[in-house]
């Protein structure tokens, strides 16, 4: 079992940064591939980022590509989500997630562990 805690949300301006954490304990990260995914009030879970688990290859919704980068340290059993240029849009609850392997990783389906959410708020 793994569980997950986000830390470093909170309201900015538009065009401003967050950094978000992802904590996870009970087991190590390392052979997991980690992500982030986001709901917006009324709407479905929304993948943002991947970061795999060996290769430390990345993915990103087309909506945050080239503002947001995904990372990890395996050392501290944390990954990390920094969010630069933020706007309105971007609000939302964000979740991170962890899974030793996945099919679709843009399906919210295909993760086994979340966290609880951290609140994002962007205003503008």
């Amino acid at each position: 079992q793994v569980q997950l805690v986000e830390s470093g949300g909170g309201l900015v301006q538009a065009g401003g940064s967050l950094r978000l954490s992802c904590q996870a304990s009970g087991r190590t990260i390392n052979g997991l591939a980690m992500g982030w995914f986001r709901q917006a009030p009324g709407k479905e879970h929304e993948f943002v980022a991947t970061i795999s688990s060996k290769r430390l290859e990345t993915y990103y919704a087309d909506s945050v590509k080239g503002r947001f980068t995904i990372s990890r340290d395996n050392a501290k059993n944390t990954q990390y989500l920094q969010m630069n240029n933020l706007t309105p849009e971007d609000t939302a609850i964000y979740y991170c997630t962890a899974a030793p392997f996945y099919g679709d990783f843009r399906k919210p389906g295909e993760w086994d562990y979340w966290g609880q959410g951290t609140q994002v708020t962007v205003s503008s």
